[in-house]
C-alpha cells in the first residue's frame, strides 16, 4: 500500500521536529549540569547532529567489528598490553583492515597517560579537566593513541614474544617492553563517571564509628575524588568538627618533614573532640614504609582515619601487615581484584560481590552482597559468635575440670592407689553424651535482641575489651569447677560413705551431682530460652537416667542394678538436692548481687528488654586507650622559628577557609596546597579497638 506524498511529507516533518525538541532538551540538560558545577560547555545545538556514533557489536577471535554511522569498521586484534598496577594503565595493537594501519590505543591513570604524551602537545588542559572532574568526585581516565610504522611494531613484537615466553624475570622483562612502545602518545581526551555509593553507606560507617571500629580507606585513585566521596560517605567530617592532614612529597627529606608535621598535630588533638584524619598517596607511602617505618607506625596508633590514595595491591597489604603489628585486629573489605592480596592479609577478609566481579568475593573469609550488610554481620553475627564461643570454650573446660577434680580428691582417700572413682563407661558417656548436647544447643542463645544490638551499637566495646572471655573469666570459671567438685565430692561421700554401701553407689551419686550442677549451670548462663534449649538441658537430663536405667539392667555392664536401688531411696533425692543448693545457692547470690548493685550496660539493656521499657541512652563506653609501643620510638620534631601555627580547612571552598590557630607550643604548617588532597574508594580497612 502506497502513501500520498503530503501524508509522507508530514511524518516526515513530524521525525525531524521531534528529533530538534530532543537535542533542545539534551542541550538544556547539559547546561544544568554545566552550571551546577561551575563547567563550560562546548557543545551547542548546532552540532550535536554532527555527533558521530560508535558502536561494538562483534567480536570473532581477533577480529573486531565497529559500526561507525551506517558503515562497519573491521579492526584486528595484534596485541594485548594487560594492566599492572605498577603502569597503571592498559594498551592495546590493533590493526585497520581498510588502509592497513596499526595503531596503539592505551587507557589508564592522568599520571600514566599525561606525562607520556607527545612533545608538544598541550596536556595542561587535560590535566585541568581531571581535576575539575575529581572535584566533582567523579573517577576519571585518559585515553591515548599513536600509530605505528610497520617495522617498528614488528621489532617491537618480536621482543614482546621474547620476553613472553621468558621463565626468568618474566614480569620484569614485559614491563621493559611495554615502556617501548608506550610513549609519544596523542592525547584524546578525558573520561569521567560517578562511582555512586550504594545504599546506607554513610549510615553503616557511622554506626561502626560508635561501635569502636576505626577505618582506613584504601584506593588506587585520585585525591580530590576521595575527599569527596569520604565527604559523602560520612568517613570524614567537614569543618569545623573535622580536620584533614596531608602527607606528601617526591623525596626522603619532603617526606619527613610532612611525616613530622602530621605527628606533631596528631600528638596535640588527641584528647580533643575533633576528627583529625590524614592522607597519604601512593609514593609518599612508599618512602615513608621503606625509610619511616617506625613513625608511620606510631601515627597508625594515634590515628582513627586515614585515606591512602594511589595505593597499589601490595601496598595495601603492607599497609595490613603494619596494623596488625601494632595488635590491632583487622578487617579488610574489598570489591575487586586488587583487593585480593589486603584481605588475606588481614584477620577477617570480606569479600563484596557485584559487578566488580567475584575475586575478592572468593578470596575472603565472608562475602557478602552489599556494604550495608556488614552493620549486621559485626554487630548481630559477629557478636553473637564471640559471646557463644567465648562459652562455649569456657564450660567446656569446667565440666572437664569438675571430674577431674573429683578424681583427685577421691585419690587422697583411696591411698593414691589410681584407683578411679567412676568406672570407664559412666567416663566416656560423661563428654560424649551427658553433657555435650546442652552446650552445643547454646550456639543459638541471645544475651539481647537484634533491634537492641543495633540501636546500641557501642556494646561491641564488651567484645572489643574482652570482658566476656579472659584470664579474669576463665579463673572464674576455674574456680567454679573447683568449688562444684568440693561440694560433690563431700556430699557425695559423708552421704554413702557407710560400710554397706557399694563404691558403684558412691560413683552414681558423684556423677548424678555433677550432671544436675551442669544443667543448671547451662541455665543460668542461658540468657533466651527457646523449645530445643528447654529439649536439650531437660531432656538430656532425663536421658541420662534412661541411659543409666538401661546400663542397671545389664549384669555385664558393671552397673547392674544400681540406678534402680538408688532412684528408690529417699536419701539419694536429698543429696542431689543439697548438692544442687550447695553449688548453686552461693553463684546466684554473685549472680543477684552484680545485677542489682554493679550492672554493666549489657545488664542494663537485658532489664529494659524484659520489663518493655526505651532505653534512651547507655552513656558512654570507651575502650582502653591504647599505648604506643617502647619499641616505636618517637620522631624528633624539629621546626624553624618563622612557621605559624594554623591549618586549612577540608576544602578550598569551605565557608571556614580561612587559616585558623589551633594552639600554642611550637610553631608549624602542615598544609602546602589543597589541590593534592587524596582519593579513596569504599575498599576499606578495619580497625578494631
Amino acid at each position: 500500500m502506497l502513501f500520498p506524498m503530503p501524508l509522507l511529507m508530514f511524518y516526515v516533518f513530524l521525525l525531524l521536529w521531534q528529533y530538534v525538541i530532543q537535542l533542545y532538551l539534551f542541550e538544556a540538560k547539559l547546561e544544568i549540569l554545566c552550571t551546577r558545577h561551575n563547567l563550560r560547555t562546548r557543545m551547542h545545538l548546532f552540532t550535536l547532529p554532527l555527533i558521530c556514533i560508535w558502536f561494538f557489536f562483534n567480536k570473532n577471535a581477533n577480529s573486531l567489528e565497529i559500526m561507525f554511522n551506517s558503515s562497519i569498521l573491521q579492526y584486528e586484534v595484534l596485541e594485548t598490553l594487560e594492566f599492572t598496577s605498577d603502569r597503571k594503565r592498559m594498551s592495546v595493537v590493533v590493526k585497520d583492515h581498510i588502509n592497513g594501519k596499526i595503531i596503539l590505543l592505551s587507557k589508564g591513570a592522568d599520571e600514566a597517560i599525561l606525562p607520556y604524551a607527545r612533545t608538544g602537545q598541550q596536556t595542561r588542559t587535560f590535566s585541568e579537566a581531571v581535576e575539575q572532574y575529581a572535584h566533582l568526585g567523579l573517577r576519571t581516565l585518559c585515553l591515548a593513541w599513536r600509530e605505528l610504522k610497520e617495522d617498528e611494531y614488528q621489532e617491537w613484537s618480536f621482543m614482546f614474544k621474547e620476553a613472553s615466553s621468558t621463565l626468568v624475570d618474566r614480569e620484569w622483562r614485559l614491563a621493559e617492553v611495554y615502556q617501548r612502545i608506550e610513549h609519544d602518545f596523542e592525547i584524546l581526551g578525558v573520561t569521567a563517571i560517578e562511582d555512586r555509593l550504594q545504599d546506607g553507606v554513610p549510615e553503616t560507617i557511622e554506626t561502626l564509628r560508635k561501635a569502636g571500629i576505626n577505618f582506613w580507606m584504601l584506593t588506587g585513585d585520585k585525591q580530590n575524588t576521595a575527599i569527596q566521596i569520604a565527604l559523602s560517605c560520612n568517613f570524614i567530617s567537614p569543618e569545623p568538627k573535622g580536620q584533614l592532614l596531608l602527607i606528601d612529597g617526591k623525596t626522603e627529606d619532603e617526606v619527613r618533614r610532612s611525616l613530622e608535621r602530621v605527628l606533631l598535630t596528631m600528638r596535640r588533638t588527641t584528647s580533643e573532640p575533633k576528627d583529625v584524619a590524614f592522607v597519604v598517596d601512593g609514593w609518599a607511602l612508599e618512602i615513608a614504609l621503606k625509610h619511616y617505618r617506625k613513625a608511620f607506625t606510631e601515627l597508625a596508633i594515634l590515628s582513627r582515619t586515614a585515606i591512602c590514595c594511589r595505593v597499589t595491591p601490595s601496598q595495601k597489604a603492607q599497609l595490613v601487615e603494619i596494623l596488625k603489628s601494632c595488635d590491632y585486629r583487622t578487617l579488610a573489605i574489598g570489591d575487586g581484584g586488587n583487593d585480593v592480596r589486603m584481605i588475606q592479609q588481614a584477620d577477617i577478609g570480606v569479600g563484596i560481590s557485584g559487578r566488580e566481579g567475584l575475586q575478592a568475593a572468593r578470596a575472603a573469609d565472608y562475602s557478602i552482597g552489599k556494604f550495608r550488610f556488614l552493620k549486621r554481620l559485626l554487630l548481630v553475627h559477629g557478636r553473637y559468635s564471640y559471646n557463644r564461643t567465648a562459652f562455649l570454650a569456657q564450660y567446656s573446660f569446667y565440666k572437664s575440670l569438675v571430674i577431674c577434680f573429683i578424681q583427685i580428691f577421691f585419690s587422697f582417700i583411696s591411698g593414691v592407689s589410681g584407683t578411679s572413682l567412676f568406672n570407664s563407661l559412666s567416663l566416656m558417656a560423661y563428654n560424649v553424651f551427658y553433657t555435650s548436647i546442652p552446650v552445643l544447643v547454646s550456639v543459638l542463645d541471645k544475651d539481647l535482641s537484634e533491634e537492641t544490638v543495633m540501636q546500641h551499637p557501642q556494646i561491641l566495646f564488651y567484645c572489643q575489651a574482652g570482658r566476656i572471655l579472659n584470664p579474669s573469666t576463665f579463673a572464674g570459671w576455674f574456680g567454679r569447677s573447683l568449688f562444684h567438685a568440693i561440694v560433690v565430692f563431700v556430699i557425695s561421700i559423708h552421704a554413702y560413705a557407710y560400710d554397706k554401701s557399694e563404691m558403684e553407689e558412691v560413683s552414681m551419686v558423684a556423677l548424678s551431682g555433677c550432671i544436675w550442677l551442669q544443667a543448671f549451670v547451662v541455665t543460668q548462663e542461658t540468657n533466651s530460652f527457646t523449645i530445643l534449649q528447654h529439649l536439650a538441658i531437660w531432656g538430656n537430663l532425663a536421658a541420662f537416667y534412661i541411659i543409666n536405667w538401661i546400663f542397671s539392667s545389664l549384669p555385664s555392664s558393671g552397673l547392674y542394678t544400681i540406678m534402680f536401688r538408688l532412684c528408690r531411696q529417699p536419701s539419694y533425692w536429698i543429696t542431689i538436692f543439697l548438692t544442687v543448693t550447695a553449688g548453686m545457692g552461693p553463684i546466684l547470690a554473685i549472680k543477684y548481687f552484680r545485677y542489682t548493685y554493679r550492672p554493666n550496660k549489657i545488664n542494663t539493656l537485658q532489664q529494659a528488654e524484659r520489663l518493655g521499657g526505651p532505653i534512651l541512652s547507655l552513656g558512654s563506653i570507651e575502650p582502653q586507650p591504647r599505648t604506643i609501643d617502647k619499641e616505636v620510638a618517637p620522631f624528633s620534631i624539629t621546626q624553624p622559628n618563622n612557621r605559624n601555627p594554623v591549618y586549612e580547612p577540608l576544602l578550598t571552598d569551605s565557608p571556614n577557609s580561612t587559616r585558623r590557630s589551633f594552639g600554642t607550643g611550637t610553631p608549624f604548617d602542615f598544609f602546602q596546597s589543597q589541590s593534592r588532597l587524596a582519593f579513596s574508594s569504599y575498599t576499606r580497612n578495619c580497625k578494631d579497638n
